[in-house]
Parts: structure tokens; sequence; C-alpha cells
């Protein structure tokens, strides 16, 4: 079983197709070997939505969507094959429909329930490492599970266009879970006007606080890739994970739709040695752009003045 498909019910999780505990089910799955990985989707998913349901979107095999942003994450991550240790991929779904404050807010509540899921899988199967992979309000659903969950259950996680602040990503990392979990933070200047809607429309919890596409904090155990900085573009490529160049000036799916991201991030949850925290932490050792720095000055345009004479604006 390479896929198993649960959803968060509150601070609990159901399987997502049938009714019997999800217990049982997730014991057969876990019997055999390789990574758990936990793939966590954002905002404007749902769980049995007719056109909206992660698991025949992005957390499917084959989705079933017919639109540029259904690309198949656990394809993306290995899972599919014929490899016996290729580990199970467990597509984790949430409420994140309605309006934004809601979805915020259902995000922490399924943050409690994925500290359940881990914590369980733990029990079941202690040797098996667990990592997460989210997208845009499902960081915060990775990040509001670290300080309800015991010491390094989590083993690494990786943020795509995180919709969450730095403060309350600090505080998670400063918890006893978040110290011995490795945090890998994607970000793109193609993200900005997303990370500003966010600021925007979602009070912070302190004065001058920003979203985590402009910064994470520094840690040991945590590292900020700007996948749209060509030295950082470059030093990948150096060591063998060529990462196609952005296209668009503002993109919200760019972290997984790019060519080259998932077998980054495959490696990266895969125990790829090139990739420990060290060598990601070199990689990105350049300071990240400054916000909005893809979008092109305005060009500079002669107006008349009172006296005739052209003024630069």
């Amino acid at each position: 079983m390479p896929l198993l498909q649960l959803n968060a019910y509150g601070s609990d999780f159901t399987l997502h197709a049938g009714h019997e505990p999800p217990r049982p089910t997730l014991e057969r799955a876990l019997d055999g070997s390789g990574p758990v990985i936990i793939m966590v989707h954002g905002f404007k998913f749902s769980p049995g939505h007719p056109v909206a349901c992660p698991h025949r979107h992005i957390l499917s095999l084959a989705p079933e969507r017919r639109c540029r942003k259904a690309a198949s994450w656990p394809r993306g991550l290995g899972f599919g094959t014929p490899d016996p240790s290729e580990g199970l991929a467990i597509a984790f779904g949430w409420q994140a429909r309605g309006a934004i404050w809601t979805a915020y807010r259902q995000a922490e509540l399924a943050g409690d329930a994925l500290a359940q899921l881990i914590t369980i899988i733990h029990a079941i199967a202690p040797e098996r490492p667990i990592h997460a992979i989210a997208h845009s309000l499902g960081a915060r659903v990775v990040l509001s599970a670290l300080p309800v969950l015991q010491p390094g259950l989590l083993r690494r996680a990786i943020l795509l266009a995180g919709a969450e602040y730095e403060s309350r990503a600090s505080a998670a990392m400063a918890s006893a879970g978040g110290q011995r979990t490795e945090v890998i933070n994607i970000t793109s200047r193609e993200n900005d006007l997303f990370d500003v809607m966010l600021e925007m429309l979602i009070a912070p919890s302190r004065r001058g606080d920003r979203a985590l596409g402009l910064h994470m904090p520094d840690r040991p155990n945590t590292v900020t890739l700007q996948l749209d900085h060509a030295d950082t573009l470059n030093a990948l490529s150096r060591i063998g994970f060529p990462v196609a160049p952005p296209t668009s000036t503002i993109c919200h799916w760019s972290s997984y739709l790019r060519a080259g991201v998932f077998a980054l991030y495959a490696a990266a949850l895969r125990g790829d040695s090139r990739l420990d925290m060290v060598e990601l932490r070199r990689l990105a050792a350049q300071p990240p752009q400054p916000r909005w720095a893809r979008v092109r000055p305005l060009p500079s345009v002669g107006l008349p003045a009172l006296s005739g004479r052209p003024v630069a604006r």
C-alpha cells in the first residue's frame, strides 16, 4: 500500500474512505520498510469536495483534475513504484475551504490531528522515519503539530510557500518537538503577493511580524532555500539537483510545479547525504533577496512640466 488517505476531523483523524477506525488500517499499511512521508495541502482544498478534493488532485497517484496545478505529489516523491522499500505516503486532508480566517483557524486544529497521527505511527513502527511536506496553509498545520509532539518523532519537514508568521514558526521551533525537527523552508519572490495578502488579512501576534516567505527563524535545524535565487539554483545544480528557473513574476504554486523540484524534495526526505542540514545551510548561505525583487521597476516616463520641459517620474 504505497498511499494511505486520511483526513483531520476536528483535532482527530479518520480514513478518507470507510467508517472503520483508522488504526488497524495504519497497522497494515506500516507493515513494511522505508520512510513515512505525510503530505499536507493548503488553502481551498476540502476532502470530498466535488472539484477541490485533495485526494483526487495533488495528493493522488493519478489526479483526476485536468489542470496545470494537478501535479501528483506522491508520484513526484517516488511512490507508486515496484520498489518494496519505497515507504508509505500519507495524504493528509483537512477542511481548508471558506474564508481565509476560517481556514487559518482550522489549520491549527488540523495540527493537533497531525500530531496524534504521527504519535500513533511512531508507536506502531518506531524504527521508520516520519517526514512531512506541506504547501501554503499546510505549513501552519505542520508547525502547529510540533509543540504537541514528543521530540524526534517528526524528523524533517519541507514547507512550500508557507502561509504562516515568523513569530508562530519561532515558537513552534523553540518547543521540545520543534527543536528535534529539521525544517526546510522553500521560498520564492514569486509568492510575495500572497505573503502580503496573509499579512493584510490575518492579524499578527506581534507588531512587525512577517510571513515565512520573508523570514524563517534562524536555528541549527532550519534553512531557507529561495528557489528563484540564481545562486541557490546554481548551487543545487552543481550537486546534482537541477531545478528549472521561474517563468512567472507572481505564482503561489511554483514550489511544486517547476521541473526538478520533486527530485530535490524526494532526495531531501529519503536521506540523501548531499542534502543534510549542514550542506543545505551552506547552499543557502547567501542572503535572500528582498520582497518584490521579481517585480521590474516601472519605466521612467517624461511628463510635461509647467515650463514645458519634461520631468522624470
